[in-house]
This record gives structure tokens, C-alpha cells and sequence, in this order.
């Protein structure tokens, strides 16, 4: 099982930046990816970000590109969220999920989950 702590999130004015953070404990197979969700309140939960170590090669959903950026600190076991030019429909609780082997856009393939930041972009 991992364990997953999120923080980072707050209000941002549109056009500005975040940066969440992942904090991974526990028991990682030799292939695991960690992805990044996000939810608004009446809808689903939708993939934003991901990475797998099957090949070290990161994913992202078609309204983030060229704006959000996954890195990690293998050291210190951390997964980032770096997110640009922010918009209003980037509002939402974000979460980061873990204990799958490869990067998937869908929830129930995930084992773990944080419990979420919340991100507000406003005026």
C-alpha cells in the first residue's frame, strides 16, 4: 500500500502559478506509475497528469499541455504539480493517486489516493 499526501493548493489569480506537491510513503513495485487527478464538485474525477516508470515517460491531458508540468524527487519520494497560466476552469480539488502499474485515465485503476488540494483560480 502507499500512502499519499497532497499540499500546495490555494487561490491564484487567472494567468498565474502553483506548484502542488506529492508526498509518497510505503511500498512501490519495480513498475508503478503516479498520476494526478482533479474533481470538481458534480462531476468526475478526470486525469490531468502522469508518469510511469515503464519507460519515464509523462502524460498529460489535452487542456494542460504546454501549461502543467509533472516533475519528481526520487530522493525525497515526491511527485510535483507545476501549473502556469491558470484559468478559471482549472478549479478544482486536485489529488494524486498511486499503486498501479502503468498510467491510466481512468480511477478505479488506482489503488492509492491523497485527499486532495484545493486549487481556486479567481479575480
Amino acid at each position: 500500500q502507499v500512502k499519499l499526501v497532497e499540499s500546495g493548493g490555494g487561490f491564484v489569480q487567472p494567468g498565474g502559478s502553483l506548484r502542488l506537491s506529492c508526498a509518497v510513503s510505503g511500498t512501490t513495485s519495480d513498475l508503478y506509475a503516479v498520476g494526478w487527478f482533479r474533481q470538481v464538485p458534480g462531476k468526475e474525477r478526470e486525469s490531468v497528469s502522469c508518469w510511469e516508470s515503464s519507460n519515464g515517460k509523462t502524460y498529460y491531458t489535452e487542456s494542460v499541455k504546454g501549461r502543467f508540468t509533472l516533475s519528481r524527487d526520487d530522493a525525497q519520494r515526491m511527485v510535483y504539480l507545476e501549473m502556469n497560466s491558470l484559468k478559471a476552469e482549472d478549479t478544482a480539488v486536485y489529488y494524486c493517486a498511486a499503486n498501479i502499474p502503468y498510467c491510466s485515465r481512468y480511477v478505479p485503476g488506482y489503488g492509492d489516493w491523497g485527499q486532495g488540494t484545493l486549487v481556486t483560480v479567481s479575480s
